[in-house]
């Protein structure tokens, strides 16, 4: 890849999770105000690799934005990007565990600032500086963002960029799932590299079959050069033209919520394309760049939020070679 300043840019929401941790002395859960937000999520883990790492994205002007702008910048995420909203407040997630670690969320986002970033308000240097590019679809569920998000994919391609695309489809956001798949769709047909969940590969094709499903896609978007399909503690999948190959997850126990696991899948593969290129990619490659995704997600798993939570490469590769020896 030609050098840029930086090495991923990402744009989309950045907003306060909270996450139940206990119960208060009268029998009341206890919410954490974590810092979240799958595109920064992804950004924050890419910093553990040592990339140089950009993000694009507004928060309201109130006292969860100065938060979240502070840990970003604490993470060492450019924030030139990040915007302000004077008017509308920060967008707030309420993730509630449910029995097994899968989570159940209620967003307070209507309205809310993620979702007010205009076009007029994008840092066109930075889209045009950035190895790679990545968004998802909570910033397609409405405008002006969807504008704004349409536009910086545009101009990052016309500058080089490789687009990366995560579906990550929350239902209760979206009018209507008709609106959420053409969306997705939109999507799916601007990326070069796609990580895809289990249950959005059933959204969008139909099959339950992970092989199947992934053929339709590769069939209908020829753009996608690397597709991973992500099925929780399962593992993962990898499609790469001809080349398959699937890696067992990390199951080493521990698991605490989900949160961020997806996510931080995603920026390993990223740090994986940035490493290694899209070019010529062997099957052995493929089970590596999964082995060290389906690590760092476990890892993720293990601890509540995403930002603050996510694994150094050591610990990765430690916990690997610990999943080895069994």
């Amino acid at each position: 890849m030609t050098e840029k300043k930086w090495d991923v840019a990402a744009l989309g929401e950045l907003l306060i999770d909270f996450t139940q941790n206990g119960l208060s002395g009268q029998g009341n859960p206890l919410f954490e105000a974590n810092p979240g937000g799958a595109p920064c999520n992804v950004l924050a883990m890419l910093r553990k690799l040592d990339k140089r790492c950009a993000f694009l994205g507004k928060v309201g002007q109130d006292g969860f934005g100065r938060q979240l702008a502070q840990v970003v910048e604490e993470c060492g995420i450019d924030t030139r990007g990040l915007r302000f909203d004077p008017e509308v407040h920060t967008t707030l997630a309420i993730v509630q565990t449910l029995p097994g670690g899968d989570r159940d969320f209620s967003f307070y986002r209507k309205p809310g600032a993620d979702l007010n970033l205009s076009a007029g308000e994008l840092d066109e240097e930075l889209l045009k500086n950035c190895r790679i590019f990545h968004f998802g679809t909570l910033s397609l569920t409405g405008e002006p963002c969807r504008s704004a998000t349409q536009k910086a994919v545009e101009l990052a391609k016309q500058a080089g960029a490789v687009i990366s695309f995560d579906p990550n489809l929350r239902e209760p956001l979206w009018d209507s799932l008709e609106e959420a798949r053409a969306q997705i769709a939109w999507g799916l047909g601007q990326c070069d590299v796609l990580k895809i969940a289990d249950n959005e590969l059933l959204f969008m094709t139909g099959e339950a079959d992970f092989e199947k499903g992934a053929a339709i896609l590769q069939r209908q978007y020829p753009n996608i050069r690397l597709l991973n399909v992500t099925a929780g503690a399962a593992g993962s999948h990898s499609f790469y033209g001809n080349l398959q190959r699937f890696e067992p997850g990390c199951t080493l126990g521990g698991v605490i919520e989900t949160t961020g696991a997806g996510d931080t899948f995603c920026a390993c593969v990223l740090n994986f394309v940035l490493e290694k290129g899209l070019e010529a990619l062997t099957e052995e490659n493929l089970g590596r760049m999964l082995r060290f995704a389906n690590t760092a997600a476990y890892l993720v798993t293990t601890k509540k939020g995403a930002i603050r939570s996510m694994p150094s490469r050591e610990a990765v590769v430690e916990t690997m070679e610990r999943a080895a020896r069994g």
